[in-house]
C-alpha cells in the first residue's frame, strides 16, 4: 500500500490545478512540437525531435508523480484552534536575541516551499514548532549549528 501523503486544502487544490494544467495545456503543446519536429524529416539527426521527446518524458513523469500524490493524499482538516501549532497554521517566530521576526506556514513535506514561507512539518524548524504554544521557546538543530526561537503568534 502506498504511503499516505498529508496535504493542506490549499496544497491539494494546487496539485490538482497543476495536474490539470499539464494535461490540458502542456501535453497538447508538446504533442504539437513533436508533430512539427517529425515533419522536418530524418529523426536520427533531429535535435528538435530529441528535445521534444525529452520534454515529453519529463512531463509524463511529473503527471505520474502528481497522479500518485493526489491518489494517496489525505487532506488535513484545518484546525481553527490556534493555541497549539499544527500543520496549516501560520506562525511568527523570532530567533532569541534578535529583533527580527519571520512568518512561516507549517505544511507537509510535499508542499514545502521555504522561499515562499512554507516550511515542512518534518524540517528542523517545523518539527520543533509542532505542538508548541505562543511564548514557548524551542531549540533547533540546524546544519550550521543550533538556534533557539521564541514563538510570537499562531494564526
Amino acid at each position: 500500500m502506498a504511503e499516505e501523503i498529508l496535504l493542506t486544502k490549499d496544497g491539494y487544490a494546487a496539485k490538482v490545478a497543476e495536474l490539470d494544467e499539464l494535461r490540458t495545456v502542456k501535453r497538447p503543446y508538446i504533442a504539437e512540437r513533436l508533430k512539427e519536429a517529425i515533419a522536418y524529416g530524418d529523426l536520427s539527426e533531429n535535435s528538435e525531435y530529441d528535445a521534444a521527446k525529452n520534454e515529453q518524458a519529463e512531463l509524463e513523469y511529473r503527471i505520474g508523480e502528481l497522479e500518485s500524490l493526489i491518489k494517496n493524499a489525505k487532506v488535513i482538516q484545518e484546525d481553527t484552534k490556534t493555541d497549539v501549532i499544527r500543520i496549516g497554521h501560520k506562525v511568527k517566530i523570532r530567533k532569541v536575541g534578535s529583533k527580527e521576526a519571520v512568518e512561516y506556514i507549517i505544511v507537509s513535506s510535499s508542499e514545502a516551499d521555504p522561499i515562499h514561507g512554507k516550511i515542512s512539518n518534518v524540517s528542523p524548524v517545523g518539527a520543533a514548532l509542532i505542538d508548541k504554544r505562543v511564548k514557548d521557546k524551542v531549540d533547533v538543530k540546524l546544519p550550521d549549528g543550533a538556534a533557539k526561537y521564541e514563538i510570537l503568534s499562531i494564526g
